[in-house]
């Protein structure tokens, strides 16, 4: 029995592995996938919030279907049909194929991630083998988002950008056939069959509006009737969510979770964090590959630092939030973010690699650390036991979320500049300004001195 338990461990990382490596590998290959397919400059950013908004729109459904419906059933299900929006990825032959592809994948995944992490806490008993348990998933997770950079590159030089996509089918393949072997089935027993789709369905409509009307603003700007348009109709759809929420019997997202202090602070300090990293990761992919004239490979490599120190950055908060609290350890990392930015933002067309991509990525990767650690824990601390769960997907939600919309914001600032190097430079200062706004949440945060538990619980989110 107890190897059977870690067994089910290693088929439900192996799978998370792979979509954590999916976020990441895609960005070095945007340029390759751009002048194959024909994107424009503001399309292009669809390939990642395509897949972020729906992975953050539907992973509260995701969670609530798999509690229901069973398990493993969802996880299968999700897994089949990211493997199968891998594949039409990997075959596309025009952006709005790849796009909606993209999209699919991001719905499986939604499925898929919360259904593991389900099958996860149920598996191991609350204490030490659970805190393990989800150390080696959060450890592994942050491998696969590191190694991505790597990968990436490797398969956009070697085979093409297309292989980006089509590793996922084998993986996904033979995780399909252990997993019913080896991951028994469970499901909440006596839980009434609501899964609030209309919400799910108007919150991330309201949200897919609302980052087309930013990306629009630039080329029309914000007083245009189609951008007006646009933001007025997500604030429609996004109030209809509110509304919707607040009558569900079993809402997507509970609002009297919003009376938590802490869970406030904390969903918006991820959704910051979420839009400067995914905005800082989208940027310089694309200038050290068309500015700086580097090879999918070197780009990945170039990056890689920034995925080590966040590695080693975690290890730390996680060690100093013990002892201070959150509260500091969230200022200094969005302290640290702030700076890294400004630094990276200050790299030209030719200078030397150690000096000006180097410091910046690596004092940025150290700063999204001490931000995520803190929030995480933040987040759960002062909700209900039996609520947790609810809190840790809305404050994942969030991050992907708020990586799509700081994405669509730091892109349209970045489109005003007069040359790519510009460009670049503009938009990061855009991601620092959303660091910026994390330094002075993090001095209206609650600070908490954490448990173990919460620290595995924050390594696994």
């Amino acid at each position: 029995m107890r190897t059977s338990r870690w067994v089910t461990l290693a088929v439900l990382a192996f799978a998370q592995f792979m979509v954590v490596l999916d976020v990441t590998i895609v960005n070095v290959a945007l340029p390759d996938i751009r002048q194959a397919l024909g994107f424009s400059a503001d399309g292009l950013q669809w390939v990642v919030s395509a897949y972020a908004l729906a992975f953050g729109g539907f992973l509260l459904l995701g969670g609530r279907a798999a509690d229901i419906l069973g398990r493993r059933r969802v996880f299968l299900a999700g897994l089949a049909l990211f493997g199968a929006a891998s594949l039409v990825a990997g075959l596309a032959a025009s952006p709005e194929m790849l796009i909606a592809a993209r999209a699919v994948q991001g719905f499986g995944g939604a499925l898929l991630s919360p259904a593991a992490l389900s099958i996860l806490t149920v598996t191991f008993a609350h204490g030490r083998d659970r805190n393990i348990a989800m150390g080696v998933w959060g450890a592994l997770a942050g491998l696969g988002g590191t190694l991505g950079v790597i990968a990436g590159g490797v398969l956009v030089d070697w085979l093409g950008w297309e292989a980006i996509f089509f590793v996922n089918v084998p993986i996904a393949i033979a995780t399909l056939a252990a997993a019913p072997l080896i991951v028994r089935e469970s499901r909440v027993e006596g839980a009434t069959r609501d899964f609030d789709l209309p919400g799910a369905v108007l919150g991330t409509a309201g949200l897919l509006v609302l980052v087309y009307g930013v990306i629009r603003s630039e080329p029309l700007g914000f007083g245009s009737a189609e951008v007006v348009g646009f933001l007025a109709g997500a604030l429609v759809l996004l109030g209809a969510f509110l509304a919707r929420e607040s009558r569900a019997r079993n809402p997507l997202v509970p609002l009297r979770l919003f009376r938590s202090r802490g869970l406030r602070t904390s969903s918006a300090a991820l959704a910051l964090n979420g839009g400067a990293f995914t905005a800082m990761f989208f940027l310089t992919a694309i200038f050290l590959q068309q500015v700086r004239g580097e090879s999918a490979l070197m780009t990945g490599v170039q990056i890689l630092p920034m995925g080590m120190a966040a590695i080693i950055g975690a290890t730390i908060a996680s060690q100093i939030v013990t002892r201070v609290g959150t509260r500091p350890v969230q200022l200094a990392g969005a302290l640290l973010s702030v700076v890294g930015l400004v630094l990276l933002a200050q790299a030209g067309a030719s200078g030397a690699y150690a000096a000006e991509i180097l410091p910046g990525t690596v004092v940025f990767g150290f700063g999204i650390m001490g931000v995520g650690v803190a929030g995480q824990i933040g987040a759960i601390a002062d909700v209900r036991h039996d609520e947790a769960g609810a809190a840790s997907g809305l404050v994942s939600s969030g991050y992907q979320i708020g990586g799509a919309l700081g994405l669509a914001i730091a892109s349209t600032v970045a489109a005003g500049g007069a040359s790519l190097t510009d460009a670049f430079q503009r938009g990061l200062l855009a991601a620092a300004a959303f660091a910026a706004l994390n330094v002075l949440l993090s001095l209206l945060s609650p600070s908490v001195a954490a448990t173990p538990e919460q620290l595995a619980e924050a390594a696994a989110a």
